[in-house]
């Protein structure tokens, strides 16, 4: 589904969360890609009445590292979602695959034994166009897609205590 389609449907049924926490974590490598991202998540958020204060980004190095950073997240209690940001380019070997199966593993990891919702923003492209075509280039920015899930997840948390 496109963000723009995505957006018509969800926007008018996103709650508004008091004193909503988010932290991001965001890989360093492909920043280009990643830093754009970020962005796409920040202005979400804007849009949707939440101060600038509300967003609390921590930079690693890359997209293997996103697990160790959002569990180390996870873990403070100051965060009603987590974000992970990063973006892996296909290549000529096998690396992609690992990096790409790390992330996944690890965030799926981390939504299933913590109490933090977990939100998967990693990209994953054949070649660098794609990847900035969904960051905010000619398809979309999956920032704000992530945004939103941030939301919506942390409420269905809240909804739960």
């Amino acid at each position: 589904m496109s963000t723009e389609l995505h957006h018509a449907d969800t926007e008018a049924t996103l709650p508004h969360l008091d004193n909503f926490n988010v932290g991001v974590v965001v890989a360093q490598w492909n920043e280009r890609v990643t830093g754009a991202l970020l962005q796409g998540v920040k202005k979400r958020l804007s849009e949707l009445g939440y101060p600038d204060e509300a967003v609390h980004v921590f930079p690693v190095p890359g997209t293997v590292e996103l697990t160790f950073g959002a569990a180390q997240l996870t873990r403070t209690g100051r965060f009603d979602a987590v974000v992970m940001i990063g973006c892996v380019i296909r290549g000529g070997t096998p690396h992609f695959d690992y990096v790409c199966d790390n992330a996944t593993q690890g965030c799926a990891y981390l939504n299933a034994t913590q109490q933090v919702p977990v939100i998967f923003c990693v990209l994953t492209t054949d070649n660098e166009q794609q990847a900035l075509d969904r960051a905010g280039g000619a398809l979309c920015n999956k920032g704000t897609e992530a945004a939103d899930a941030a939301i919506q997840m942390a409420a269905f948390a809240r909804s739960l205590q």
